[in-house]
């Protein structure tokens, strides 16, 4: 987006905006007794869509968070109709194994969730978040149109070669469409502002609300037509949804702030300057980068001794400050301030691997359950992935009509705990979700043993689905910690020109969760079985132990929990928040 300045929009054009602003305000000030502060109209480093300075009153805010919010529900639906019931489609009309479809399922999800780095990049340095949005909408509408068409053909290698290129063209679309969509929305917040500050903390909570309710929906109906219908038919509806949600986000142009970047150079060139010009520097003695502080005025508090080596970014190659300084304070301070985030995202990818088994293990365990209502009606096993979003549907008001009042008043915080809080409470919920995964799986175990099922892998478990709803409900609460904190703080932790990256970064811990996922399910397979062996992830689950899987991601998290708290500990928040 082109940014405003006097050379695209004559300065006389903006004092008659603001005298005509003025006015307006003086009008006011008769009929209410207040007059309102002039600079507090105009919204600082953002413009409209063509270019010119935006008013606080006509813009931003929730009239256009609301449009942003209704594309990510649409975008969500899609993406959750696709990849929800994916294992069943692998493991049925492609015929895999269940390891493989588990495996094949884990990297996809996995590289979805990176490729938003791709399309954060993408926009932070190239097009900007808005044009992002629209060609990642169209690719997206393009291939789920591909993957529905590839489900009606024959079942030949020409099939399966079109279903998964089609099934990565999806990948990469909401790999554009993710990050931008989520950072557009917080951009329509202004951060300088008290009341607006507050407004976004909320809009990471009705955010991820929004993000549920999509997949709560499209789990519910396009897996019942996937399963009983067509899959055509039910990859079909995503794509006609998808072509709605590019008509809604067109809809909001005119109400949407655009980030104004005033730097000459991008973010990810200052970054990388002052990673180059450190290890330049390497051999810069410690009383050379003293000395450059102090000429700098860098006092010497948590955050400034923090990754102090990169603070030889700030000497001349030669160690002199003849030729002034290579990188300035604020360079060096970003390029901080995105190291600080790597021991965060680290601890969390054992949550993010314990994540992923909602959509592939817990699926496969409930189809080998009883799950009919009625005489007539069996549900499809996937459809329980609903109640994680509508547990998050129920959770998140009162989080945010509740507690965070509550905790508010006690902590003084605007948004009650800080976000490392809130992520830790989530990972610790995310180890009970595996407790309680492996509880439930022993006693399923048990019954299979007890009915002589061990060797019908077809049969039923007289077993209702619904023992699983306590691990989906949990891994929803969980979410509503760990997942809204993770985008909030990723968000609000990196360089005003780089949030798409840090959303993306959010993202990219996710996705790396899945291939751990994948690496894990299959050391395990070759650790525990072979040799005519079951192992722990068998075709036949019921000849498996998927709860011993279950104990080492809970041991796995435990661990993964006690790192987290150290990195936590040691975090220096931007703004000078503690854990």
């Amino acid at each position: 987006m082109k940014s405003w300045s006097t050379e695209n929009y004559p300065l006389e054009r903006c004092v008659e905006m603001r005298d005509s602003e003025m006015d307006d305000n003086a009008t006011s000030s008769h009929s209410t007794g207040v007059q309102t502060p002039l600079l507090n109209n105009f919204v600082d480093g953002a413009v409209d869509y063509r270019g010119r300075p935006v008013l606080r009153s006509k813009s931003g805010l929730w009239r256009s968070a609301y449009f942003i919010i209704g594309v990510e529900v649409a975008e969500r639906f899609a993406y959750y109709g696709v990849s929800s019931n994916l294992i069943t489609y692998l493991t049925g009309s492609l015929g895999l194994s269940t390891a493989a479809a588990a495996e094949n399922v884990n990297a996809w999800t996995g590289t979805a969730s990176l490729l938003p780095l791709v399309g954060a990049f993408i926009a932070d340095a190239f097009l900007g978040r808005y044009l992002t949005i629209i060609f990642a909408s169209m690719l997206y509408i393009l291939a789920l149109a591909s993957l529905a068409l590839s489900t009606l053909l024959p079942a030949t290698n020409l099939q399966v070669t079109l279903f998964f290129i089609s099934l990565y063209l999806v990948a990469f679309a909401q790999g554009g469409h993710k990050p931008c969509v989520q950072a557009f929305g917080a951009d329509q917040f202004d951060a300088n502002d008290p009341d607006e500050c507050r407004a976004k903390s909320s809009f990471f909570n009705w955010w991820y609300f929004g993000m549920c309710a999509g997949p709560t929906v499209g789990i519910f109906v396009l897996s019942y037509i996937q399963d009983n219908l067509s899959w055509g038919l039910g990859f079909g509806i995503p794509c006609i949804i998808m072509g709605f949600a590019l008509i809604i986000f067109f809809l909001g142009t005119m109400t949407y702030r655009f980030s104004e970047n005033n730097e000459d150079k991008s973010a990810f060139v200052r970054i990388g300057q002052v990673f180059a010009e450190a290890a330049r520097n390497w051999r810069m003695t410690h009383t050379a980068i003293s000395m450059e502080e102090e000429a700098c005025g860098i006092l010497p508090h948590q955050g400034s001794q923090q990754f102090r080596f990169l603070n030889k970014a700030l000497l001349s190659p030669n160690g002199s400050n003849e030729y002034g300084t290579v990188c300035n304070i604020n360079e060096v301070e970003e390029a901080k301030a995105v190291l600080r985030l790597v021991p965060i995202w680290a601890s969390c990818l054992a949550y993010a691997t314990v994540f992923s088994q909602t959509s592939t293990l817990f699926t496969k365990q409930g189809a080998t359950m009883d799950r009919s209502i009625g005489s007539n009606f069996k549900i499809p096993a996937a459809t329980l992935q609903s109640f994680i979003g509508l547990s998050i549907i129920i959770l998140i008001p009162i989080y945010d009509a509740i507690l965070v009042p509550l905790t508010r008043s006690i902590t003084k915080k605007p948004s009650g705990i800080t976000m490392l809080q809130r992520i830790g409470i989530g990972i610790l919920i995310s180890i009970a979700v595996m407790v309680v995964s492996a509880l439930v799986e022993t006693k399923r175990l048990k019954i299979a043993r007890e009915y002589g099922s061990l060797d019908d892998p077809e049969s039923v478990i007289p077993m209702k689905i619904w023992w699983l709803l306590p691990q989906y409900v949990l891994a929803g609460a969980s979410e509503v910690f760990t997942i809204v904190g993770m985008q909030e703080f990723f968000y609000d932790q990196v360089p005003a020109d780089l949030k798409s990256v840090g959303l993306a970064l959010y993202l990219s811990c996710m996705g790396i969760g899945n291939f751990l996922s994948s690496f894990l399910i299959s050391v395990v397979e070759r650790m525990t079985g072979g040799d005519g062996r079951d192992g722990w992830i068998s075709d036949d689950l019921n000849r498996g132990h998927v709860d011993y899987f279950y104990y080492l991601l809970a041991g796995i998290s435990a661990g993964a929990f006690l790192v987290y708290l150290y990195a936590a500990k040691s975090y220096v928040y931007n703004r000078g928040t503690s854990f």
